[in-house]
Order: structure tokens, then sequence, then C-alpha cells
């Protein structure tokens, strides 16, 4: 009767973590044009939405196992203003994880409020329970060799390098 007990509090204790990593990990890539991608007919080198970070990413957690959605929710052109503005609408109840990419669109079009806006993005998100990544627009992640030749946008080799340095972020920030 002992070990029956003892092999059920196993079971159930394999069985609770067993859900936890089944259960939907909802990740929400929140930036501009390098969350996005840019599509390959109006930007020579750019990627399609299927082929940037955020695809790639969601291609690798579920190649590690996890039934994960990855929400590209990126607009070229979008600046820390613009992404304050849609939070709501962009990252729908039941998100564990932000990355957040503000880019360069804010100096570009010479706002000085990114820091302020950056940060309440991110306030907003953690008082909902979500986890946030910063991701900085031109990350260590992708070296100039992964860039288009402008340097402010990734290339497909970019797209996955980033991909691939957010995987155990991710892993990590969900607890899983």
């Amino acid at each position: 009767m002992r070990l029956f007990a003892v092999g059920f509090i196993v079971l159930t204790l394999l069985g609770g973590a067993w859900s936890a990593r089944a259960a939907t990990l909802n990740v929400v890539a929140l930036g501009a044009s390098n969350t996005a991608g840019r599509g390959q007919g109006a930007h020579p080198g750019g990627v399609d939405r299927n082929q940037a970070y955020p695809a790639k990413l969601e291609a690798l957690l579920r190649a590690k196992g996890y039934d994960a959605h990855v929400a590209n929710a990126g607009i070229a052109g979008d600046t820390t203003g613009g992404m304050l503005r849609r939070l709501n609408s962009a990252v729908p109840d039941g998100t564990h994880v932000v990355i957040l990419q503000t880019g360069g669109n804010d100096a570009r079009q010479g706002k000085d409020d990114a820091g302020a806006n950056t940060a309440q993005i991110t306030s907003k998100l953690q008082a909902r329970g979500i986890k946030v990544i910063l991701l900085d627009r031109i990350s260590a992640y992708a070296p100039k060799s992964a860039r288009d030749p402008d340097g402010q946008h990734y290339n497909a080799r970019g797209h996955a390098a980033i991909a691939a340095g957010l995987l155990p972020q991710v892993i990590a920030a969900a607890g899983r």
C-alpha cells in the first residue's frame, strides 16, 4: 500500500509537470519592422512575415516540445507611442511573455519619449502578470552579416539568429 501511495504521488507530480508544459505557451512579439519582417518585394533582402523571428521562434519552441503560439504584433514604422496605444489590442489576455523590440523609429521621427513609453509598456504588461523580454533594435544575436545593407534590418539569417537567441530566454521567462 505504501509503495502504491509513493507511486501515485510520483505520477501525480509528473502529470502536473507534463500538463504545465503541455499547456499552450502564448507569446507576443511587439515591435516595428524588425519584428514584422519586411516583405521581399518592397525591400530587397527583407523577409516575409512568415520568415520573421516570431515565426522562427514558434518553430523552435515547437521543436523543443512546447505547444507554443508566437503572435507577430510588429508594424513597420511604428513608434513606442504607437505600441503603447495598441498595447491592449496587440497583447490579448492569456499572453505569458511579450518580446518588446522598440526599434529606432522614435529617434528617426524626432520623438524623445521612447524611454518613458517603454517603461509604461513594461509596467502595464507586468501589472497583467506578463513577463517582458526587451530586445534591442539591433540585437547582439544578429551580427552585421545577418543584416540588410542598410544595417538597420535583419535578413533571413538575422531573423533565425534572433529566434535562436531568444529561445532560452522565452523558456526561462515562461518558467517551463
